[in-house]
């Protein structure tokens, strides 16, 4: 029986080596290049192993290992990707995807809101799978839209620098808790009692129902332990929110507390000084959404003589 021919030896460099090894390790990688790139690991690895032995530790054929094998030593790392495939020839050029794409960016569809892929496609001379293809390769959602808000507050980037500061870098020995509402909730029930889930029936209730008017639900979450501290209240007024803030540091009392505040009605400048005063270390950074109705109290004055009034974290 004719012996087979020895496996020709295969170096690596630094960098080439280095390369195949983040590959390998790489999440998103595809499993393909991942053997090639393994394969061709194994083989520097062990000079003198037969092809046959790196098949075997690889759960792959003879003829695989040869082949990358080969691959490698003739092309190096680019070797081991593949050839471009035949096919049929592009028929949409560069430019013209680039055409469309800025028609979809910087124009709008005639009598309508937003462009559509069969819209599109009328106007370019592009089949409509095509401009679905080159849309969702290029993330553009025509009709899709955001809203975002822009702040006034003049004090706005400081506040968001220590609010972020306290996330990334909280103070040593202290407990930095993240504190919101939502008010208006309401406590409703149905008019006729919920008919539950049978064998191909879901469950069903009434559409209408009865009133029992809102409550507010305050939540503290600790940044460090992941618990949640929550209340319901009847009422929605800053002398609930300050029981709910002694509440919050009631199990910590000698703690140094770093509190983050987003409501839609802070607490007076009095009733937020009793409370922060009454704690010999804390901190308090109070973001205000804009009510709908009616003047402020000046927020930023009253936090300001809070906080020459408490020692600083």
């Amino acid at each position: 029986m004719a012996r087979s021919p020895k496996a020709a030896r295969l170096v690596l460099t630094e960098e080439e080596r280095e390369a195949l090894q983040r590959l390998v390790r790489r999440r998103g990688a595809g499993q393909v290049a991942v053997l090639r790139a393994r394969i061709v690991l194994t083989a520097d690895a062990g000079p003198e192993l037969p092809n046959g032995v790196i098949a075997c530790q690889l759960g792959v054929s003879r003829q695989t290992v040869i082949t990358w094998r080969q691959r490698f030593l003739a092309h190096r790392l680019e070797g081991l990707m593949d050839a471009p495939r035949s096919g049929a020839p592009r028929r949409v050029s560069d430019d013209a995807v680039e055409a469309m794409i800025t028609r979809t960016l910087e124009t709008q569809s005639t009598g309508a809101t937003h462009w559509s892929t069969r819209a599109m496609a009328r106007q370019v001379g592009m089949s409509q799978t095509m401009v679905s293809r080159i849309w969702r390769a290029f993330g553009l959602h025509p009709h899709r839209a955001e809203t975002f808000k822009l702040s006034r507050d003049p004090a706005f980037v400081d506040k968001v620098r220590d609010v972020v500061g306290l996330y990334l870098n909280p103070p040593d020995r202290a407990l930095v808790l993240c504190v919101d509402e939502k008010p208006q909730i309401q406590a409703t029930e149905g008019t006729a009692p919920v008919l539950p889930m049978r064998p191909g029936q879901v469950e069903r209730h009434s559409h209408d129902y009865i009133r029992h008017g809102t409550i507010d639900l305050f939540a503290a979450l600790d940044v460090k332990a992941g618990t949640v501290i929550g209340a319901c209240k009847g009422r929605h007024r800053a002398t609930e929110f300050r029981a709910f803030l002694n509440q919050v540091r009631g199990p910590c009392p000698q703690t140094s507390t770093s509190t983050s505040c987003s409501t839609t009605r802070p607490p007076t400048r009095r009733s937020l000084s009793m409370t922060v005063c009454s704690s010999a270390r804390a901190g308090i950074c109070t973001s205000r959404r804009p009510r709908r109705t009616g003047s402020g109290t000046a927020i930023p004055t009253a936090i300001s003589k809070i906080a020459s009034s408490v020692s600083p974290l």
